[in-house]
């Protein structure tokens, strides 16, 4: 499954645009390598997010073309949330 349509139907983010823009902005990884929103995501694959103040790291535990809204977090397991600083220059570290 695609990277920015498994964020959205995992429901990690709301909207598939959102989920495709940070992945064009190179802020996600996936098993430790910067992912376009086309990336093909399968099952035991980690998945690091920054966005805003926040880095996310969630495992694949599934992958499903559709789920209900109450079996959505069934799909990944957070690893770490974490707050991020940002530089001067507005670059995350």
């Amino acid at each position: 499954m695609r990277l920015d349509k498994f964020l959205k139907v995992s429901r990690i983010f709301k909207r598939r645009t959102v989920a495709k823009d940070i992945s064009e902005a190179e802020r996600v990884l996936v098993n430790g390598r910067v992912a376009k929103p086309s990336t093909d995501v399968k099952e035991g694959d980690t998945i690091v997010i920054s966005y805003g103040q926040k880095r996310l790291t969630v495992k694949v535990l599934r992958i499903a073309e559709t789920v209900r809204k109450e079996d959505a977090e069934g799909m990944y397991a957070v690893l770490a949330e974490e707050k991020i600083a940002s530089t001067a220059d507005g670059a995350l570290r």
